[in-house]
């Protein structure tokens, strides 16, 4: 401390700026609240602003969910479907391409011991199959000559060998023709010319001068190589990926071949692009790394293949292989091996429904079915006896380039339209002549859009994103499936050959075949929609509608064959009932044909095209027939006498 000129002792330093800064502080508090009303102003403002966007928003909500309920659903599956075109895009731009086989390699790297397939009691891991693909490489290698390109045609049931055969092939760069293990005589042998293969055919192909090979240890037939010890005596070890150096993602992967329901079958060539774009499947459906995938359904066929193994080696996870189909073992399987994800296709829901029903029936963790081909009621009871398991209904043909999956809850759809979807694959619904089996066209020779709400022929536009392959070694199917001039001049589109209508809700919803709807009395009768009139009468089990030529009657008349709930007999006086009741009458079927069983492709599709042939004379079929008498009011044995009477237009159809 200082004493001044005065003898007094001065204020220290410390205090003054005490004194500034209080002095500074009072002067911005003036400030401030001179600025205050301004601020309040601005705050009052953003508050505004605030209430009316989260108004609007409200508002948005609210519009949506009254008018939009979908919207939710349909954004997550846009999402999906660009992450998947993302991963694809990507992948194509991998030098060298990298390919399904190169996804599985991935995986078996990641995790050798994660079990890939159970089957029959035993368990392969990823390592497993990997090493045992490896053993059939080679083997076919040593002993068949396979280079890069060559295709080899597969005759096997649905087992184990079946996959890692397969994959032992994609290691080679050689294509393989799924054949269908069911199929016998004209059409093996039409499948066989329809792909140039070299491996694994059946013996009696063998005065072709085909070398063929045997999974099996020894054969003793001439001309058979048994191939199983060569396997097993095959190196284990990797194969370099020179082999399948040239592979690209236009590279045809697998020939698949077509059900057969309208004739012999044609093979479908997939690419790999087509095989990325089918395994993605799973992931859109909402499958996840954890769960568990049930494949009953044939590996011959693109829904057990590609849908089921090829999607589950995109997701790394494990599947449960059946060699068949089984309804009374299908529930006991789910729960053996906590199954989360199953497949259907054609009947096997309605197989499911038809089980005894049991205490426990919703005792399962199976959440996702993905599959087609379900009807509306069946549908229904599935899920009321079976309990809340997501159904993933979806549209599609092996090599068609237009598809559509439900992903919402709608019973009866299969898909929804939207307008991502509809930009990188273009599609159209275009109005169909049924009696001329041909599309409607103006007077400029160009095709008719049908109308919202209105059925229509399905065509999608062949573009480099869309591409229409065709058939292997059948030029003239491949052209049948194009169609020109559809909205322009010039343009080019595939006919999918499926009748197809879009709601005002943007559902998708598939009416019927073309072939399978037939014309009668100026209208179109859709097959599937009488079936399920018909399956409705408790007597009847299954209904296979069609149309059959009755001489001097333009058009078709209508014409099912059925089978009958056990121990039940035909109710002709029930099946009148219910077919006068809810069907106009150019749709009730005139003629009725009792069978033990109906014929069905290996998918458990409906055959039509014999029974179509056979017509309804009784003095040629030797099943029970029935004719639809509209004056006694029932169904009476269809006999010679009455069958004259129609033939002779003595009894007006």
């Amino acid at each position: 401390m200082k004493e001044g000129s005065a003898g007094q002792i001065r204020a220290p330093p410390r205090v003054e700026t005490v004194n500034f800064v209080t002095n500074l502080t009072e002067q911005h508090s003036v400030r401030l609240l001179c600025l205050s009303p301004l601020i309040l102003s601005a705050l009052c403002k953003m508050y505004i602003c605030f209430s009316v966007l989260a108004g609007l928003a409200l508002l948005c909500f609210f519009y949506i969910s009254a008018f939009c309920p979908y919207f939710g659903e349909d954004f997550a599956y846009i999402l999906k479907s660009i992450k998947c075109g993302i991963r694809l895009t990507k992948y194509k731009k991998i030098k060298p391409f990298y390919s399904i086989l190169d996804c599985f390699l991935d995986a078996a790297k990641r995790h050798p011991k994660r079990i890939f397939v159970h089957f029959e009691g035993r368990s392969y891991t990823y390592g497993e199959v990997d090493k045992q693909s490896n053993k059939v490489a080679r083997a076919l290698q040593a002993e068949a000559r396979l280079k890069e390109g060559d295709t080899v045609a597969l005759f096997l049931a649905n087992e184990p060998s079946f996959i890692w055969t397969w994959l032992g092939l994609a290691k080679l760069g050689c294509p393989a023709a799924l054949l269908n293990f069911n199929i016998r005589s004209k059409s093996l042998l039409h499948c066989f010319s329809c792909s140039l293969f070299r491996t694994e055919v059946l013996p009696t192909l063998r005065e072709r001068g085909i070398s063929v090979y045997l999974m099996s240890d020894s054969c003793s037939v001439q001309g058979i190589t048994a191939l199983s010890d060569k396997i097993s005596k095959a190196s284990d070890q990797p194969l370099s990926r020179d082999l399948r150096a040239n592979i690209h993602i236009r590279s045809t992967a697998l020939y698949i071949y077509t059900s057969g329901t309208t004739g012999l079958p044609k093979a479908a060539i997939v690419t790999h692009e087509r095989v990325w774009a089918a395994s993605f499947l799973q992931s859109i459906c909402g499958v996840t790394a954890e769960d568990i995938f049930y494949i009953n359904l044939p590996l011959y066929h693109s829904a057990g293949f590609l849908i089921g193994m090829t999607g589950a080696i995109e997701r790394g996870i494990t599947i449960v292989l059946k060699r068949k189909f089984s309804a009374s073992q299908f529930w006991d399987d789910c729960k053996k091996y906590d199954i989360t994800v199953m497949q259907h296709i054609g009947e096997t829901l309605r197989y499911l429904c038809n089980t005894p029903k049991k205490d426990d029936e919703k005792n399962h963790k199976v959440r996702i079915a993905i599959g087609n081909g379900v009807r509306t009621d069946v549908w229904s009871e599935f899920l009321h006896r079976f309990g809340d398991i997501k159904v993933r209904e979806l549209y599609a043909a092996t090599e068609g380039n237009i598809g559509f999956i439900n992903y919402t809850s709608k019973i009866g759809a299969v898909g929804r339209v939207n307008f991502v979807h509809r930009f990188f694959f273009p599609y159209t619904l275009i109005k169909f002549d049924i009696e001329k089996e041909e599309p409607v066209r103006d007077s400029q020779g160009l095709c008719i859009q049908a109308a919202v709400g209105e059925t229509g022929l399905l065509v999608g536009r062949v573009t480099k994103r869309s591409p229409f392959v065709g058939y292997a070694g059948n030029k003239e199917q491949t052209e049948k499936k194009r169609l020109r001039d559809v909205l322009k001049k010039g343009d080019l589109y595939f006919n999918t050959g499926d009748l197809l209508r879009f709601d005002k809700e943007n559902f998708v919803y598939f009416q019927d075949r073309v072939g399978d709807t037939f014309r009668w009395k100026g209208e179109n009768v859709a097959t599937s929609e009488v079936a399920d009139i018909l399956t409705m009468v408790h007597c009847i089990l299954e209904a296979n509608v069609y149309g059959v030529k009755v001489e001097g009657h333009e058009g078709r008349v209508g014409m099912a064959a059925l089978t009958l709930e056990e121990g039940q007999k035909f109710d002709c006086s029930a099946t009148y009932t219910q077919v006068v009741n809810y069907l106009p009458a150019y749709a009730r079927p005139r003629f009725i044909r009792i069978q033990p069983c109906l014929e069905m492709t290996g998918t458990f599709k409906m055959k039509k095209v014999k029974l179509v042939e056979e017509g309804f004379n009784p003095a040629h079929i030797k099943d029970p027939l029935y004719f639809l008498d509209p004056e006694k009011k029932t169904y009476v044995p269809l006999t010679e006498e009455i069958y004259r009477a129609v033939v002779s237009k003595e009894v007006k159809l």
